[in-house]
Protein backbone atom coordinates (compact mmCIF):
# COMPACT_ATOMS: atom_id res chain seq x y z
CA UNK A 1 0.00 0.00 0.00
CA UNK A 2 1.29 3.45 -0.95
CA UNK A 3 2.32 5.61 2.03
CA UNK A 4 3.56 8.85 0.44
CA UNK A 5 3.05 10.25 -3.05
CA UNK A 6 4.87 13.30 -4.42
CA UNK A 7 4.20 14.57 -7.92
CA UNK A 8 6.01 17.58 -9.39
CA UNK A 9 6.90 18.58 -5.84
CA UNK A 10 8.94 21.75 -5.43
CA UNK A 11 9.92 24.44 -2.98
CA UNK A 12 10.81 27.92 -4.17
CA UNK A 13 11.98 30.75 -1.92
CA UNK A 14 13.17 34.29 -2.55
CA UNK A 15 16.62 32.88 -3.18
CA UNK A 16 15.42 30.42 -5.79
CA UNK A 17 14.52 26.76 -5.94
CA UNK A 18 15.37 24.53 -2.99
CA UNK A 19 14.19 21.47 -4.93
CA UNK A 20 11.83 21.05 -7.84
CA UNK A 21 10.02 18.55 -10.08
CA UNK A 22 10.30 15.70 -7.59
CA UNK A 23 8.25 12.59 -8.32
CA UNK A 24 8.46 9.97 -5.58
CA UNK A 25 6.04 7.27 -4.52
CA UNK A 26 6.95 5.07 -1.54
CA UNK A 27 4.89 2.10 -0.42
CA UNK A 28 5.03 -0.16 2.61
CA UNK A 29 8.10 -2.37 2.48
CA UNK A 30 10.07 -0.08 0.17
CA UNK A 31 13.41 1.68 0.73
CA UNK A 32 14.04 4.90 -1.20
CA UNK A 33 17.21 7.00 -1.27
CA UNK A 34 17.35 10.71 -2.04
CA UNK A 35 20.88 11.50 -3.20
CA UNK A 36 22.70 14.65 -4.20
CA UNK A 37 25.47 16.99 -3.17
CA UNK A 38 25.22 19.27 -0.12
CA UNK A 39 22.81 22.11 -0.81
CA UNK A 40 20.72 20.12 -3.29
CA UNK A 41 17.66 20.20 -1.01
CA UNK A 42 17.78 16.66 0.35
CA UNK A 43 16.96 17.60 3.94
CA UNK A 44 14.13 19.95 2.98
CA UNK A 45 12.61 17.29 0.74
CA UNK A 46 12.72 14.64 3.46
CA UNK A 47 11.08 16.97 5.95
CA UNK A 48 8.43 17.85 3.38
CA UNK A 49 7.67 14.19 2.72
CA UNK A 50 7.23 13.69 6.47
CA UNK A 51 4.91 16.69 6.75
CA UNK A 52 7.38 18.90 8.63
CA UNK A 53 8.17 21.39 5.86
CA UNK A 54 6.03 23.39 3.41
CA UNK A 55 6.18 23.15 -0.35
CA UNK A 56 5.14 25.64 -3.03
CA UNK A 57 4.68 23.47 -6.11
CA UNK A 58 3.19 20.11 -6.99
CA UNK A 59 1.14 17.62 -5.03
CA UNK A 60 1.95 15.66 -1.89
CA UNK A 61 -0.25 12.97 -0.33
CA UNK A 62 0.53 11.00 2.83
CA UNK A 63 -1.41 7.96 3.96
CA UNK A 64 -0.66 7.44 7.63
CA UNK A 65 1.73 8.81 10.26
CA UNK A 66 5.41 9.53 9.72
CA UNK A 67 8.41 9.66 12.05
CA UNK A 68 11.81 11.33 11.83
CA UNK A 69 15.06 9.52 12.36
CA UNK A 70 18.25 11.52 12.69
CA UNK A 71 18.00 14.95 11.03
CA UNK A 72 20.87 17.20 12.09
CA UNK A 73 19.73 20.48 13.58
CA UNK A 74 16.09 19.39 13.56
CA UNK A 75 15.74 16.01 15.25
CA UNK A 76 18.83 14.63 16.96
CA UNK A 77 19.91 13.14 20.31
CA UNK A 78 20.01 15.25 23.45
CA UNK A 79 23.70 15.53 24.42
CA UNK A 80 22.97 14.99 28.13
CA UNK A 81 20.68 11.96 27.91
CA UNK A 82 21.82 8.35 27.68
CA UNK A 83 20.51 5.97 25.03
CA UNK A 84 18.29 4.33 27.66
CA UNK A 85 16.94 7.70 28.78
CA UNK A 86 16.11 8.64 25.18
CA UNK A 87 14.07 5.47 24.80
CA UNK A 88 12.33 5.85 28.16
CA UNK A 89 11.50 9.51 27.50
CA UNK A 90 10.04 8.73 24.08
CA UNK A 91 7.88 5.93 25.47
CA UNK A 92 6.59 8.13 28.29
CA UNK A 93 5.70 10.85 25.80
CA UNK A 94 3.85 8.35 23.61
CA UNK A 95 1.86 7.10 26.57
CA UNK A 96 -0.11 3.84 26.74
CA UNK A 97 -1.22 2.11 23.59
CA UNK A 98 -4.87 3.02 22.86
CA UNK A 99 -7.33 0.17 23.27
CA UNK A 100 -9.12 1.03 20.05
CA UNK A 101 -7.17 0.40 16.90
CA UNK A 102 -4.55 -1.60 18.78
CA UNK A 103 -4.40 -4.11 15.97
CA UNK A 104 -2.96 -1.36 13.76
CA UNK A 105 0.12 -1.03 15.96
CA UNK A 106 3.02 -3.29 14.90
CA UNK A 107 3.65 -6.05 17.41
CA UNK A 108 7.25 -4.96 17.98
CA UNK A 109 6.25 -1.38 18.79
CA UNK A 110 3.45 -2.59 21.06
CA UNK A 111 5.80 -4.80 23.05
CA UNK A 112 8.33 -1.99 23.42
CA UNK A 113 5.71 0.45 24.66
CA UNK A 114 4.37 -2.04 27.18
CA UNK A 115 7.87 -2.72 28.45
CA UNK A 116 9.00 0.85 29.06
CA UNK A 117 9.36 0.16 32.79
CA UNK A 118 11.45 -2.93 32.19
CA UNK A 119 13.90 -3.81 29.46
CA UNK A 120 12.73 -0.84 27.43
CA UNK A 121 15.97 -0.47 25.49
CA UNK A 122 16.17 -4.16 24.61
CA UNK A 123 12.54 -4.17 23.48
CA UNK A 124 13.01 -1.03 21.38
CA UNK A 125 16.18 -2.32 19.73
CA UNK A 126 14.56 -5.67 18.99
CA UNK A 127 11.55 -3.89 17.54
CA UNK A 128 13.85 -2.11 15.08
CA UNK A 129 15.32 -5.44 13.99
CA UNK A 130 18.65 -4.94 15.78
CA UNK A 131 18.45 -7.78 18.27
CA UNK A 132 22.12 -8.77 18.21
CA UNK A 133 24.04 -6.04 16.43
CA UNK A 134 23.00 -2.75 18.04
CA UNK A 135 26.21 -0.66 17.99
CA UNK A 136 25.86 1.20 21.29
CA UNK A 137 25.71 0.80 25.04
CA UNK A 138 22.45 1.95 26.72
CA UNK A 139 24.49 4.09 29.13
CA UNK A 140 26.28 6.13 26.44
CA UNK A 141 25.22 9.79 26.37
CA UNK A 142 24.07 11.56 23.25
CA UNK A 143 27.17 13.71 23.05
CA UNK A 144 29.39 10.63 22.90
CA UNK A 145 27.56 8.79 20.12
CA UNK A 146 29.31 8.26 16.80
CA UNK A 147 27.57 9.35 13.58
CA UNK A 148 26.40 5.78 12.92
CA UNK A 149 25.16 5.39 16.49
CA UNK A 150 23.19 8.63 16.20
CA UNK A 151 21.53 7.35 13.04
CA UNK A 152 20.63 4.03 14.65
CA UNK A 153 19.22 5.67 17.77
CA UNK A 154 17.09 7.90 15.58
CA UNK A 155 15.72 4.89 13.72
CA UNK A 156 15.00 3.00 16.95
CA UNK A 157 13.12 5.96 18.38
CA UNK A 158 11.20 6.43 15.14
CA UNK A 159 9.83 2.89 15.22
CA UNK A 160 8.34 3.36 18.69
CA UNK A 161 5.49 5.54 17.44
CA UNK A 162 4.44 2.84 14.94
CA UNK A 163 4.65 5.09 11.86
CA UNK A 164 4.08 4.03 8.29
CA UNK A 165 6.84 6.31 6.96
CA UNK A 166 10.34 6.75 8.44
CA UNK A 167 12.77 9.33 7.06
CA UNK A 168 16.46 9.71 7.96
CA UNK A 169 18.88 12.35 6.71
CA UNK A 170 22.55 12.16 5.68
CA UNK A 171 22.87 8.50 6.59
CA UNK A 172 26.37 8.29 5.09
CA UNK A 173 27.80 11.31 6.92
CA UNK A 174 30.90 10.68 9.04
CA UNK A 175 31.06 6.92 8.41
CA UNK A 176 33.43 4.62 6.57
CA UNK A 177 32.61 2.04 3.89
CA UNK A 178 31.77 -0.92 6.15
CA UNK A 179 29.66 1.29 8.43
CA UNK A 180 27.72 2.68 5.49
CA UNK A 181 27.08 -0.79 4.10
CA UNK A 182 25.86 -1.96 7.50
CA UNK A 183 23.58 1.06 7.92
CA UNK A 184 21.99 0.60 4.49
CA UNK A 185 21.35 -3.01 5.47
CA UNK A 186 19.61 -1.77 8.64
CA UNK A 187 17.42 0.55 6.55
CA UNK A 188 16.54 -2.35 4.25
CA UNK A 189 15.67 -4.44 7.31
CA UNK A 190 13.23 -1.75 8.45
CA UNK A 191 11.61 -1.76 5.03
CA UNK A 192 11.31 -5.54 5.23
CA UNK A 193 9.27 -5.06 8.42
CA UNK A 194 6.68 -3.10 6.44
CA UNK A 195 7.78 0.52 6.90
CA UNK A 196 8.17 2.87 3.98
CA UNK A 197 11.70 4.21 4.46
CA UNK A 198 13.17 7.27 2.74
CA UNK A 199 16.80 8.18 3.51
CA UNK A 200 19.09 10.83 2.10
CA UNK A 201 22.78 10.49 1.33
CA UNK A 202 25.43 11.70 -1.05
CA UNK A 203 25.42 8.27 -2.66
CA UNK A 204 24.02 4.79 -2.06
CA UNK A 205 26.26 1.88 -1.18
CA UNK A 206 26.60 -0.79 -3.89
CA UNK A 207 24.23 -3.68 -3.34
CA UNK A 208 21.59 -1.65 -1.53
CA UNK A 209 18.02 -2.41 -2.68
CA UNK A 210 17.08 1.28 -2.44
CA UNK A 211 15.29 3.05 -5.27
CA UNK A 212 17.42 6.13 -5.94
CA UNK A 213 16.12 9.65 -6.61
CA UNK A 214 18.89 12.13 -7.46
CA UNK A 215 18.10 15.80 -6.86
CA UNK A 216 20.90 17.76 -8.46
CA UNK A 217 20.62 16.18 -11.90
CA UNK A 218 17.79 17.12 -14.30
CA UNK A 219 15.65 14.30 -15.66
CA UNK A 220 17.02 12.76 -18.82
CA UNK A 221 15.28 13.90 -21.98
CA UNK A 222 15.76 12.67 -25.52
CA UNK A 223 17.68 15.28 -27.52
CA UNK A 224 15.66 17.11 -30.13
CA UNK A 225 16.72 16.21 -33.66
CA UNK A 226 17.95 19.22 -35.65
CA UNK A 227 16.26 19.75 -39.00
CA UNK A 228 18.44 18.71 -41.93
CA UNK A 229 20.40 21.53 -43.54
CA UNK A 230 19.27 22.38 -47.04
CA UNK A 231 21.51 21.15 -49.83
CA UNK A 232 23.98 23.72 -51.16
CA UNK A 233 22.46 25.88 -53.84
CA UNK A 234 18.84 25.07 -52.98
CA UNK A 235 16.35 27.01 -50.97
CA UNK A 236 15.21 25.81 -47.58
CA UNK A 237 11.67 24.37 -47.58
CA UNK A 238 8.99 26.74 -46.24
CA UNK A 239 8.01 26.28 -42.53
Amino acid sequence: MVVVEASGLGLRTRRGWVFRDVDLTAAEGELHAVTGSPGSGRTSLLLALAGRFPTTEGRLLRHGPSALGQVAGVHEPDPALTVAEHVQERLLLLGPVPRRGRRLVPVAALRARRAYRRDAVAAAIAGAGLTEDAPFDPDVRGRDLTPVQRQVLGLVLATLSAPRLIVADDVDAGSDGPERAWLWAVLARLADQGYAVVASARAVEPGSPATVHRLDEPPLRAPCAAPPAPAQGTAAPPP
